[in-house]
């Protein structure tokens, strides 16, 4: 562990650097802060935001995150309280892409075509769950795959979709930019990212799942789709062993002489950036409902894994979105509950009897690399991704109170952030100064709910009196049908709400219960009058009988392995054999 008085990464400042303006350096007229990117490990910076959306992972192993957060106009409120779902996301997104890079009309034709496919007139609907205790549910599963990963998803395909069209434009052959998209995948993402890059010139997609570890829902989704650029790869092993070979394939120099290499996980800004749109959107609709009064507050709570989701929310609230507090709502495989309960940051593998748990045919991952099993597959997880960002800003919060300059800040952030993934690779864990965990118990709070408690929330909203209240939603002959993921927000809600009465509390829905119907089946099997074809979209009827076309990783294939067949399928594709 490091020393928490010392952080591993912060040298002690013998002088004022100079200043920018000491630096006379030439100043960028077509881009402001907000509109460059740095790397969260300090290696790259003044980046564009159509590199950082094409490159996906900073080439020092770093995530890209904006020089600067940008403040909202003056007038946000009320020029924005009335607008849909698309305008909101167009002036939220203006702000962190300057318009010479997407001038303005193109931009907003790509936010239209991104939410055109979406089912509800909202995109992303907000429902009353409980009106007596101000429960809130923003549905986030309206897009194509019926997860919140399409909110994201479908404006990336769009945007690799533009920038490979206009670096293309005049060449023909081999002379074409192609990007080859790799991700890998517990579920939702693979779906969600093949369904927003399906047919795009120029793009091959390559999504890896760990076999027979993924729902068979999710499974049919994205190996029946069948459009030549897409290729499903099914590796023997778990889900930590895809992240392993994707990781691998971007370090690798062989691979990246030869192609070009995309991210569509959540370590592309794009993503984080598309989803901070909901939580704008949700606090309008909630600060026009007759319950809501201008001194009330909010919170935000969010079932997450790799921390994406919630950190939409979090550059939503640093941008100035009023929200009292984002409340990370883990299972069982609690990486992020154990570092706002202590300032630790840990992997704690489990093994055995102990990581056995959840409902293989819903996904319930392999437990070789020590993941807890549970009812909620899509957060098991032993490290978060997209932590590293976060922990970035509270690195350049802590750095600043020695007074020097933002440059200086930025550097020592990076350094920090450098040191600590380190740490965490050769010694499983690190410490953060207890300074920084105030400031980052300053915008979160935490809970971890159980497969138990799970299932009690799912039984709880379906047969209680309270779901009379409902106004929309999932809704059948007997309550709300929450999937194992949103009801770990819900019930993170309901001890939060204990906590802080009065307080409006929105929880984000992040997948429709269809995608995971066995836990859902396993709580509601004994209510009288449930019957699960209540609420099966008729997209998945008959979906697990179509054709289908997957390529089985061999589990001694290694990275190697997957690197000849993503050259072999792309070089088919370029001569035109696919």
């Amino acid at each position: 562990m490091a020393d928490p008085k010392t952080p591993v990464g912060l040298a002690v400042p013998t002088r004022k650097p100079a200043s920018a303006a000491d630096a006379e350096e030439p100043k960028d007229t077509t881009h402001t802060p907000s509109q460059r990117y740095l790397s969260t490990r300090g290696g790259s910076y003044g980046l564009s935001f159509e590199e950082v959306v094409l490159k996906g992972l900073a080439s020092d192993g770093g995530l890209f995150i904006p020089e600067e957060v940008p403040s909202l106009p003056h007038d946000w409120e009320s020029n924005w309280q009335n607008l849909s779902f698309s305008d909101l996301a167009f002036e939220i997104l203006s702000l962190y892409i300057s318009p010479s890079e997407i001038p303005p009309p193109d931009l907003k034709e790509i936010i239209d075509r991104s939410y055109s496919t979406f089912r509800a007139p909202e995109t992303t609907p907000l429902v009353t769950l409980n009106e007596k205790d101000n429960l809130y549910l923003l549905e986030l599963f309206h897009g194509p795959t019926f997860a919140f990963k399409d909110v994201a998803l479908q404006f990336l395909g769009n945007l690799f979709e533009y920038f490979l069209v206009r670096r293309n434009k005049s060449k023909t052959g081999r002379d074409r930019h192609h990007l080859t998209v790799v991700g890998a995948t517990s579920g939702d993402t693979g779906s969600a990212a093949i369904y927003g890059l399906r047919g795009k010139k120029d793009i091959s997609v390559f999504i890896l799942h760990p076999q027979g570890r993924v729902s068979p829902i999710q499974e049919a989704q994205m190996t029946t789709v069948l459009d030549a650029n897409v290729h499903n790869l099914a590796v023997e092993g778990t889900f930590d062993d895809c992240q392993d070979i994707v990781k691998a394939l971007f370090a690798d120099p062989k691979i990246n002489e030869t192609l070009k290499l995309g991210a569509v996980n959540s370590i592309n800004w794009a993503r984080i950036l598309a989803q901070t749109t909901y939580y704008f959107h949700a606090y309008f609709t909630l600060t026009k409902s007759p319950a809501y009064k201008p001194d009330h507050k909010i919170r935000f709570v969010v079932p997450t894994g790799n921390f994406g989701d919630i950190l939409a929310g979090y550059f939503a609230k640093r941008m100035g979105l009023p929200s009292e507090k984002l409340v990370v709502a883990t299972n069982e495989n609690d990486i992020l509950d154990r570092f706002w309960k202590t300032g630790n940051y840990e992997k704690k593998a489990v093994h055995g009897a102990a990581a056995d748990g959840g409902i293989p045919a819903d996904g319930a991952k392999a437990h070789e690399d020590g993941v807890k099993e549970t009812l909620s597959p899509a957060m098991d997880i032993l490290v978060s991704s997209n932590f590293e960002r976060l922990l970035w800003f509270l690195a350049c919060e802590f750095a600043a109170e020695a007074g020097m300059d933002d440059e200086w800040n930025k550097k020592q952030a990076g350094q920090e952030v450098d040191a600590w993934l380190k740490q965490l690779k050769t010694k499983g864990g690190f410490e953060v100064h207890a300074d920084m965990l105030k400031f980052a118990k300053r915008d979160f709070e935490s809970e971890r709910i159980s497969d138990i408690q799970t299932l009690e929330t799912i039984k709880q909203f379906y047969s209680s009196l309270s779901t009379n209240d409902v106004t929309n939603g999932n809704t059948s002959k007997g309550g709300y049908i929450l999937d194992p993921h949103s009801a770990i927000g819900v019930a993170a809600s309901l001890r939060s709400i204990q906590r802080t009465p009065g307080v409006h509390h929105i929880s984000l829905a992040t997948a429709h219960p269809a995608k995971f119907a066995n836990a859902v089946d396993l709580a509601l099997k004994d209510e009288e009058g449930f019957s699960f074809s209540t609420v099966l979209p008729e997209e998945f009827v008959g979906l697990e009988q179509k054709e289908r076309r997957v390529t089985v990783v061999p589990r001694g294939a290694g990275w190697e392995g997957v690197r000849k067949i993503v050259e072999d399928e792309v070089e088919a594709e370029l001569e035109g054999s696919r």
